[in-house]
């Protein structure tokens, strides 16, 4: 069986204020394009359809004209909802949508419930398991303490009981939406930590035969049975080593993968940039990146006049400015960006306490700490959910 594996459409969403509803609509009908080309059987979608749970107008209409051009090819899809969808109104309608061979899985309940398709070597069990907000979903998998790991693993012994239950050779696929450990992430996806951790091991997947991630949105192999799709489209500069691409994998009748990147529509190149604004604008080797979005990063050490407007001169889609002028190492500002740099909300709410007590907290201080953030991410995804 010959799948077509993405996630992270995140339709709806800007680049730095530059509207991606056109460049969304290019993948759409890529996507499409490559499902009749390459004759595949069955496309799986990992998650994050929309960027935010009550997605303008445009983004909807896209995304119905995407099912609609789906059911007409005949090819079944499997979908879940991810961290930025609303679960409830994503799935809406889905038992009458499953009729015409699009498959919703938004309802935590429903993990170990498949959708079962089949091939010339027989049967093909597709499990979805949506995004699991462990405050929201622990006591639907009987979990004492909310953690995605915890969550994630009670979700994969509904799946690995409903397998063991099936004829012996029926292959399996898990669409999953999490951060997986040895994920390469970017700057554009939703923090996602509870109680101090973001992350699951791959081992939590043992036991079926491919695992179509969403979430992160760079392309990666964790696994020869477990990667990412990443994002069919750029959402950050952070992402400007992307190369954008969706994954045609072939489940052999034994269960082995087989797997080939196919490249996705990008409508420009990401360049970060570098330099004094003088460098930058008389730089020989930059002429490449002239039809680039540009980040540019100035280190002068007196802030230039215009900048924007004489860069855009030169790098007409410059989108993005930053100042970091050269300091000398010992400068507080620079120290102070030192040592905020990769550190977590809960680290630095440690510090915070360090400093102005003169000792860090202890262990109960620090649940304390670690419980307060955790409410506060919950009732944000509460919110989200609600709206």
């Amino acid at each position: 069986m010959r799948l077509l594996h993405t996630s992270d459409w995140h339709l709806g969403r800007a680049f730095h204020r530059v509207n991606m509803l056109g460049a969304q609509s290019a993948f759409v009908d890529h996507l499409l394009a490559t499902v009749r080309e390459r004759d595949v059987d069955a496309v799986v979608v990992s998650g994050d359809v929309y960027d935010r749970a009550v997605p303008p107008l445009a983004a909807v209409e896209l995304f119905d004209r995407a099912l609609h051009r789906l059911a007409e090819l005949g090819v079944p899809t499997v979908m879940i909802s991810g961290n930025h969808d609303s679960a409830r109104r994503l799935g809406v309608g889905a038992g009458l949508i499953g009729r015409a061979g699009i498959h919703l899985r938004t309802d935590p309940a429903g993990a170990g419930t498949p959708v079962m398709l089949r091939d010339a070597f027989g049967e093909v069990a597709f499990y979805g398991l949506p995004y699991l907000e462990p405050a929201l979903v622990k006591d639907e998998f009987g979990v004492e303490k909310a953690g995605h790991e915890s969550v994630l693993a009670a979700a994969m012994d509904r799946v690995r009981a409903d397998l063991a239950a099936r004829p012996p050779g029926t292959r399996s696929v898990v669409l999953a939406h999490a951060f997986v450990t040895g994920g390469e992430p970017s700057d554009s996806e939703r923090d996602i930590t509870v109680g101090g951790v973001d992350s699951v091991p791959a081992g939590v997947f043992d036991g079926v035969d491919y695992v179509a991630l969403g979430h992160l949105h760079g392309c990666q192999t964790l696994t020869g049975r477990v990667r990412y799709s990443g994002s069919p489209l750029p959402y950050s500069f952070s992402e400007a080593t992307h190369r954008k691409s969706v994954w045609l994998i072939d489940l052999g009748a034994d269960g082995a993968v087989a797997a080939e990147r196919v490249d996705c529509p990008v409508p420009r190149g990401l360049a970060r940039l570098r330099g004094t604004l003088d460098d930058l604008l008389t730089d020989t080797a930059l002429a490449r990146h002239t039809e680039d979005w540009v980040e540019a990063t100035l280190t002068d050490t007196v802030r230039p006049a215009d900048p924007m407007a004489r860069l855009t001169e030169r790098f007409p889609h410059t989108l993005s400015l930053v100042f970091a002028p050269d300091r000398a190492p010992d400068d507080p500002d620079v120290s102070y960006a030192r040592r905020l740099a990769g550190r977590s909300d809960q680290e630095i709410a440690e510090d915070f306490v360090a400093h102005v007590r003169g000792a860090g907290p202890d262990a109960r201080e620090r649940g304390v700490l670690r419980d307060a953030f955790d409410a506060v991410r919950a009732d944000d995804t509460l919110r989200e959910v609600a709206r």
